[in-house]
């Protein structure tokens, strides 16, 4: 490959160049009038512009970004996270118009982005799968007679979402009657189906992740699992591995059953099994994303390996770098995603960054995504950057997270710093025992 178009914006755009860059390949990006000042834009061999800032009409456009992939003659197109990433119809027209598109089969992304449909599929494969629904569900009255037989609480869920959105907690009959119609309307809005199921939800579970890789010659590896379970609204804010509770028979149990998961669907190119965990170490499937995870740093860091680099180089026809022995761990990583938001709403923070500075060190990765003086605009996620720290024992690494948080400087607007000092001293966190429901209760509001 000598030239990729990277079909994003911001911190992963220029993850992405990065790593180009390393292999010599030159970079296309693509821009809204919003980010037009941005570093990625300005990193990339070539920029252009695809429109105005909602998504719909720049990042989303398919037409306009084909447009430019062809005229620039590209040999691939990366699509990141989000935005078109997950999409089966983009990955198809990016094929059919003789690119190469860094990422699964169509086909696979269709299949796993249906979450009712990825769930028969794990099912038959034999990997285990939260109780709930095996179908969408019609009526708010059937949707009342499974959650009565499997036991409340459940979470109603719509089949095409991903990303935290879509999902209702509903504690008791009334919750999921008041929800039902409104989840299935939100779902037509966001993802073009209205479809929904239900799931047992799992009090007090943990949310663990296995990285796969596979190629196409029918090699799949496990890169080893993330500890994904510190939340807000369904999503992510702090990572690590490996994770601090599991025992070594379950960890070991669920990259097997990652593995048989990836094969069931002829898995190529980077992704991840999702699993929740209760507090017996008993584990059920959740999701499988078929892309690069925003938390891919931290495998990078306890494994040394690129991960974007493994993208391109299976993407363009190789085989896996490394078979399963020989892909070693080394130390304890943990990342936090730093968001432009208030840490005690977690709402949205725009504005001009006045100040954006913090103490390089080793053992800590910075993947950032706006500079000193740049805008955080409402148009976008308001990911600012990815603090990654590596260090030889959990215990240090957290040490060196907090002196990181407590010396790093950033003024104009409000971040979730305050969030992660409060976190890093809190007992659960400092003894491995969290669970998804941490950032509900009263101690780290």
């Amino acid at each position: 490959m000598q030239k990729i178009l990277i079909a994003n914006r911001g911190e992963i755009a220029l993850r992405i160049i990065r790593t180009c860059q390393q292999m010599g390949i030159e970079t296309i990006a693509i821009y809204s009038e919003a980010d037009k000042e941005m570093p990625f834009v300005k990193a990339a061999t070539l920029a252009f512009c695809v429109g105005e800032p909602p998504v719909n009409k720049s990042y989303l456009q398919i037409d306009k970004i084909l447009e430019i992939a062809k005229r620039e003659k590209v040999d691939a197109i990366h699509p990141g996270y989000g935005f078109l990433s997950e999409n089966s119809d983009f990955a198809q027209r990016v094929m059919e118009a003789g690119i190469i598109f860094i990422g699964p089969n169509p086909s696979t992304i269709e299949l796993m982005g249906d979450k009712i449909v990825s769930r028969q599929t794990m099912e038959k494969a034999g990997v285990p799968v939260v109780p709930g629904s095996g179908h969408g569900l019609k009526t708010v009255e059937e949707a009342c007679a499974l959650a009565e037989s499997i036991g409340y609480p459940v979470m109603l869920k719509a089949s095409g979402g991903g990303g935290g959105i879509g999902m209702v907690y509903c504690e008791d009959e009334q919750a999921l009657v008041k929800s039902f119609s409104q989840t299935k309307t939100r779902a037509m809005t966001y993802f073009g189906s209205d479809e929904v199921f239900i799931e047992k939800y799992i009090k007090d579970a943990r949310h663990i992740e296995i990285q796969v890789f596979g190629d196409n010659y029918g090699n799949i590896v496990h890169l080893y699992e993330r500890n994904c379970s510190i939340q807000r609204r369904h999503q992510k804010v702090i990572e690590e591995s490996p994770s601090p509770f599991l025992s070594n028979n379950a960890r070991l149990k669920m990259y097997e059953t990652a593995i048989k998961a990836a094969k069931a669907v002829d898995y190529s190119n980077a992704g991840t099994v999702e699993f929740i965990v209760d507090q017996n170490e008993e584990f059920y499937f959740l999701e499988m994303n078929t892309r690069l995870q925003v938390e891919h740093p931290v495998t990078e860091m306890i494994t040394t390996l690129d991960l974007v680099k493994w993208q391109i180089l299976i993407a363009r026809g190789e085989r896996l770098p490394l078979l399963q022995d020989d892909i070693v761990i080394s130390g304890h990583a943990i990342e936090f995603r730093l968001y432009a938001e208030d840490s005690v709403r977690f709402l949205p923070s725009p504005g001009k960054i006045s100040t954006l500075t913090w103490k390089q060190e080793e053992g800590v990765r910075v993947d950032w995504g706006y500079e000193e003086g740049g805008t955080v605009t409402p148009f976008y996620d308001p990911m600012i950057a990815k603090v990654i720290i590596h260090n030889e024992s959990r215990q240090i690494a957290i040490e060196t997270a907090i002196r990181f948080f407590n010396e790093i400087r950033i003024e104009g607007i409000k971040t979730n710093v305050p969030l992660f000092q409060t976190i890093l001293i809190n007992d659960e966190f400092l003894n491995g025992t969290y669970s998804t429901s941490l950032l509900t209760k009263k101690l780290v509001k």
